[in-house]
């Protein structure tokens, strides 16, 4: 089992930055690839970046290339989603979630959400115009 936790969401204003951070027991980053995914009222929840274990590689959705960064810090066991650059459109639940590798060996890159077997229970940023 792997437990998740988010923290660091918020109110902030369009054009201005947030980080996330997500704490994670019960595997090493040495062992599993985190995602950070987001969700606003009536979206299907959307893939934003990934980081492979051990921090190997990391992959973005187009919308937020160039804006988010995603970092890891392995003896804190967190991992870390900078936002800057933010817009109204960045409001959503933003959820923290572990992969096993299922995604492996299929030639795609993990960017659904069904490649992930643990999420974090989401945190609230709000991006104000």
């Amino acid at each position: 089992q792997v437990q998740l936790v988010e923290s660091g969401g918020g109110l902030v204003q369009a054009g201005g930055s947030l980080s996330l951070s997500c704490s994670a027991a019960g595997h090493t980053f040495a062992s599993v690839d985190m995602g950070w995914f987001r969700q606003a009222p009536g979206k299907e929840r959307e893939f934003i970046a990934t980081i492979t274990r051990g921090g190997g590689n990391t992959y973005y959705a187009d919308s937020v290339k160039g804006r988010f960064s995603i970092s890891l810090d392995g003896g804190a066991n967190t991992v870390y989603l900078q936002m800057n650059s933010l817009t109204v459109e960045d409001t959503a639940v933003y959820y923290c979630a572990a992969s096993l590798g299922s995604w492996r060996g299929t030639g795609a890159d993990p960017r659904r959400p069904g490649d992930y077997n643990y999420w974090g229970q989401g945190t609230q940023v709000t991006v104000s115009g």
